[in-house]
């Protein structure tokens, strides 16, 4: 009887097919690879988003006007949970990845309510004025009944509605990009969570 060679050589009379059940990958794993690969996309769509909201702080900061605080806030939230969701993503940390979904929300929320709250004053302070061509004077429009009076726009506040639509713009990107982060983030919460033994 011919004995069996000790090693890791394969056995003969095998071509190595037999053991491909061997590479199969749960399915559970590949649903997390999956889930952290579009994680990736979306803390980049974030990044890019909050950017431009701090460009634009900045950019009203060097220009010497009252910079919201609560713009601030709320972008200051949302970086510190990109910082940290991308920190649960690279490392399987579900507690980390639970508090991106929190603070990243409370960062929507913060920026939604910095739009209401700058529109709002907005509306306050761009009341149209009307000139009176035969009195030669300035007021506000419905105090002069004149035919010849015209209204004057100001072109720092189209510059500033301007300015706004483009918050709002990128607010509503936020919001549906917050929505889809919190399924997919969700989604790759439960696939890492190990599997519940049936008692």
């Amino acid at each position: 009887m011919q004995q069996r060679n000790s090693g890791n050589r394969r056995p003969t009379g095998t071509d190595g097919s037999d053991f491909s059940y061997r590479m199969v990958v749960d399915n559970r794993y590949t649903k997390v690879a999956k889930g952290k690969s579009t994680l990736s996309k979306v803390l980049f769509i974030q990044a890019v988003l909050v950017l431009v909201g701090v460009l634009d702080l900045v950019l009203t900061y060097l220009k010497k006007e009252p910079v919201e605080t609560l713009a601030v806030v709320s972008s200051s939230i949302t970086v510190i949970s990109i910082l940290v969701g991308e920190l649960g993503r690279k490392r399987s940390r579900v507690n980390f990845l639970r508090f991106y979904m929190a603070a990243s929300s409370i960062g929507i929320l913060g920026s939604i309510a910095s739009i209401i709250q700058s529109n709002i004053q907005l509306k306050a302070s761009n009341s149209p004025l009307l000139i009176n061509s035969n009195l030669n004077s300035f007021s506000l429009l419905g105090q002069i009944n004149n035919p010849s009076s015209m209204v004057i726009h100001d072109p720092s506040k189209w510059e500033t509605e301007k300015a706004a639509l483009l918050k709002i713009a990128c607010v509503s990107i936020g919001l549906f990009v917050q929505i889809f982060s919190i399924t997919t983030t969700t989604s790759l919460i439960s696939n890492m969570s190990p599997p519940k033994r049936a008692s």
